[in-house]
């Protein structure tokens, strides 16, 4: 294994019957660093994840993980005994590591001492997603898988499992988060890979991913007409909101063009494409191959 590595793939092919789910994956998972995981349904996130565990074998390809026992996972899907308490799951868990953080100090870093007494199987949808969280920490991981953490969660229990998340990787932890939602990822990630249809269509920072699409969105209040700005060269949309122009182009020339036609512009603001609209072309780019 790359010893910069806690975890990688190299060329995995995963079948399903007629089902491709992975198609020469490679990836790799750093220490100390926070990888979204990202792609539509079916992407081969939770596959991906799977093979990295041990839990599926690859039909190609190899799959090496540092060491199991210092891993730490919350899958998406969870079976758990629903009579026994949140503090007897987190206490059986923490049994199977070398040397577990305290039953307290997880509770304290969760903040599930609340409902510490509470059977699982009384827990609401939010709650058990908590003490999922709880038991994937408890063994003080050095790596950690986390599938849809937040799924169910309010406001307030994302946000403590954000800080949470950042506190372990300041740690040293490499966490690798598969999420649904992009702000999640644009907040924590170290670095992004955004898989479709099985296959590695890009990897890097935040800002990386954004690069690979170019177009800029520009608002302005202005007098010009909306369809006199929309045919100019690289204008992809406009539209008017009372005062202002919202513009789509394709590059930064449009502020040029509009500074030199509207000499009484005013609140000019310009702004690059975010991770949602990177992942979105990526991902069509990947259905449209795989329809050609």
């Amino acid at each position: 294994m790359n010893p910069s590595c806690l975890a990688e793939l190299q060329g995995v092919t995963k079948h399903f019957g007629k089902i491709k789910a992975l198609d020469g994956l490679d990836l790799q998972v750093r220490p100390g660093e926070l990888l979204a995981l990202l792609g539509p349904n079916g992407a081969g996130k939770t596959t991906a994840i799977s093979i990295l565990l041990g839990l599926q074998r690859p039909d190609s390809g190899v799959a090496r993980l540092w060491d199991r026992r210092q891993v730490g996972v919350m899958m998406q899907e969870v079976a758990l005994a629903p009579e026994l308490r949140v503090r007897e799951h987190i206490e059986l868990v923490a049994s199977y590591y070398p040397t577990p953080l305290s039953v307290a100090a997880v509770m304290e870093l969760t903040q599930t001492k609340a409902i510490s007494n509470r059977p699982y199987g009384k827990l609401s949808g939010g709650q058990k997603r908590q003490a999922q969280f709880a038991m994937a920490i408890c063994g003080g991981p050095k790596l950690l898988y986390l599938d849809e953490p937040t799924v169910g969660l309010d406001v307030e229990a994302r946000h403590m499992l954000w800080d949470m998340l950042a506190h372990l990787v300041r740690a040293g932890t490499a966490v690798v988060l598969t999420t649904h939602y992009l702000e999640e990822a644009e907040a924590l990630a170290d670095r992004v890979a955004v898989l479709a249809k099985g296959r590695l269509m890009a990897s890097g920072t935040v800002g990386e991913i954004r690069a690979v699409v170019g177009r800029k969105h520009v608002s302005c209040a202005s007098t010009l007409a909306a369809a006199q700005v929309a045919s100019w060269p690289g204008v992809d949309h406009v539209d008017r909101d009372r005062l202002h122009l919202r513009i789509t182009a394709s590059d930064a020339e449009v502020v040029r063009r509009l500074l030199d036609a509207d000499r009484h512009l005013q609140e000019l603001e310009v702004r690059r494409a975010g991770l949602a609209e990177a992942f979105m072309e990526l991902t069509h780019e990947a259905e449209s191959g795989a329809g050609s």
